[in-house]
């Protein structure tokens, strides 16, 4: 939460948190204070950011990082710059910024902050292009380049592949010419989740069941078999997902939603020595903040994919502040195929 200072510069409103619970009871609408623009502070009027399940776990006390209490929500979207201090080179009035760093609390109308915590974006992309840019793209995009080095041609696997990630992955994917097989779970409206993931450019849709059946051999005669998995489940489904698994292929965990371990038969090390990795794009970031070539060129790539159209944003429904417990609510029910965005 950004502390009142001396030399207040006007009020903004914001999501509050001021104990660990379930989101919807804890949170709430309440005017914050914009402290003091420093030398080296950015005044940012935020535009939008989305709600996604590491902030609601970040509430619920539960996440490997928390803010210090009390917190406002939030930990990406994308604002304008209103103001910036005398030793500020790199922004200015009217450029567009998202978060550099995670638990900027971005849930609130505006806020000042130091530079360092900010990456600049163009602003000739859709806003919530920008605002949902700095998770779920980036870590699809860091997953797909860091642990296997793929070829047009090749394939990749992944679970939950409506998801924010699953989504940039799917296109990612599609602009280099990797193909995609993409796991979903069973649901009443199925084909309608196949016919959009399609749309995206997936090449496979399957459900958790299907990875069982016999009839996922008729896949590998058109496509080889991925040396990548990307999990974000969890429990019985993961290790289905690693049978298809070519040998000395990879499978990176970046999730748990399933909140089951992931079990892997002794047979798949020993013989086909399969690698178990994991990811978190917060600790990218803390590798690589002596880094800025790494996170510069991974944000142009994924902006230029942005305006060529090959990169979207999820499937969002848009709501105003105000109606936030609505929000909450709705982001964290099941099957949730369209990511709450929070318009400021």
């Amino acid at each position: 939460m950004q502390r009142a200072a001396a030399g207040v510069l006007r009020a903004a409103r914001g999501l509050l948190y001021e104990r660990h619970g379930e989101p919807p009871a804890v949170v709430q609408l309440k005017d914050l204070e914009v402290a003091k623009l420093g030398d080296s502070d950015v005044h940012v009027k935020m535009l939008a950011a989305p709600i996604n399940p590491a902030d609601i776990n970040m509430i619920q006390g539960t996440y490997a990082i928390l803010s210090p209490l009390p917190a406002v929500g939030g930990n990406e979207g994308v604002g304008e710059v209103l103001e910036v201090g005398s030793r500020v080179a790199a922004l200015k009035r009217g450029d567009w910024v998202i978060p550099a760093t995670s638990g900027l609390g971005t849930w609130r109308t505006q806020g000042v902050f130091p530079e360092r915590m900010l990456l600049k974006v163009p602003s000739d992309i859709p806003v919530l292009c920008a605002a949902t840019l700095s998770v779920n793209p980036c870590t699809a995009y860091r997953m797909l380049a860091d642990f296997e080095t793929l070829a047009p041609g090749d394939s990749v696997i992944q679970n939950a592949a409506n998801s924010g990630v699953g989504q940039a992955v799917i296109q990612i994917a599609k602009a280099s010419g990797i193909k995609t097989i993409n796991v979903v779970r069973d649901r009443p409206d199925l084909p309608k989740l196949v016919e959009r993931l399609m749309a995206l450019g997936a090449d496979h849709v399957v459900t958790e069941e299907m990875l069982r059946k016999p009839e996922m051999k008729d896949i590998f005669k058109s496509i080889p078999k991925p040396r990548l998995a990307l999990n974000c489940v969890g429990g019985k489904s993961t290790t289905e997902m690693l049978r298809h698994l070519q040998p000395k292929g990879t499978m990176v965990t970046y999730g748990g939603m399933a909140k089951q371990p992931v079990m892997v038969p002794v047979s798949a090390f020993i013989f086909r020595d399969v690698r178990l990795r994991g990811f978190w794009i917060t600790q990218w970031r803390k590798d690589h903040e002596q880094d800025q070539q790494s996170v510069t060129s991974m944000m142009d790539a994924l902006c230029q994919l942005i305006r060529r159209g090959h990169l979207t944003a999820p499937a969002c429904t848009q709501v105003p502040l105000q109606d936030y417990k609505e929000a909450l609510e709705a982001a964290m029910k099941p099957f949730t195929s369209s990511k709450h965005i929070l318009l400021l």
